[in-house]
């Protein structure tokens, strides 16, 4: 079973259900969830090979998906569900597989498709630090900063070092193994004709008009939305209008 974070005690309606991204963790969503938890009951998971859920020899989609329906099971059975970049494409096969479960799918910034992109060099500098020589957060940072300018990129990576231990929270051997299984997309088939929206950020090039047709082909029902002046990292840009959007659209 995947590591839950729980936000709130609403029980009128399913719990929301949150899905990160790759190299994230439940914690990345914790501020958006408490605020969100004062109308809703919000579950955030840790996916597998991430945070404190259990580190497992495959990261295919179905399996993650697999992970999805098992926690949602024991929420009740239904879920409001918002997957985040890998955690988008984990919960749009859930969806597609399991449409029984999902009310409403908010799928923020990725689409079903495979992408040409790799984040290995994301897993080489997190390889290049010497945990030996960790006492501090900032001695990790000083040594990722060799390979990762951006001081923002930095954080969010850093919040998967347990210092103490002087490890990571991220399975990066299955992690840089399945990558190719991580960018694509697999082949599926099935609709998920519930409620489903997919939130861009109005910067990034994640979701493209080519999109359009196979997401109108697995998810009719789809609609569009945007988040001006921010990228791909909407909700960590943006938090207020992205949970904005995601209650109005879960609350219709």
């Amino acid at each position: 079973m995947l590591e839950m974070q729980t936000y709130g005690t609403d029980t009128v309606h399913p719990p929301v259900l949150i899905a990160h991204g790759l190299f994230g963790s439940a914690r990345n969503w914790g501020v958006i969830a408490k605020r969100m938890s004062a109308t809703r009951r919000v579950v955030c998971v840790d996916m597998r090979n991430h945070g404190q859920s259990p580190w497992t020899q495959s990261h295919s989609y179905p399996d993650l998906a697999t992970d999805l329906a098992e926690v949602v099971s024991a929420l009740g059975g239904t879920v409001d569900i918002i997957g985040h970049s890998m955690g988008g494409k984990a919960a749009m096969v859930f969806a597609l597989s399991r449409p029984g479960m999902v009310r409403r799918l908010l799928v923020a910034d990725i689409a079903p498709v495979g992408y040409s992109h790799s984040q290995q060099s994301m897993i080489t500098a997190m390889r290049s630090i010497d945990l030996s020589q960790i006492e501090t957060r900032g001695d990790a940072d000083r040594q990722l900063a060799r390979a990762v300018d951006e001081a923002s990129v930095r954080a969010f990576l850093l919040q998967s070092l347990d210092v103490k231990a002087r490890e990571w929270r991220l399975n990066l051997d299955v992690l840089e193994r399945d990558m190719d299984l991580i960018v694509g997309f697999p082949d599926v088939s099935g609709q998920f004709t519930g409620a489903t929206l997919f939130l861009s950020g109005g910067l990034s090039d994640y979701v493209l008009p080519d999109h359009r047709p196979i997401i109108k082909k697995l998810f009719p029902t789809a609609r569009h939305a945007k988040i001006p002046q921010t990228g791909h990292w909407l909700h960590a840009e943006k938090p207020r209008e992205f949970e904005a959007s995601a209650l109005s659209f879960l609350g219709a």
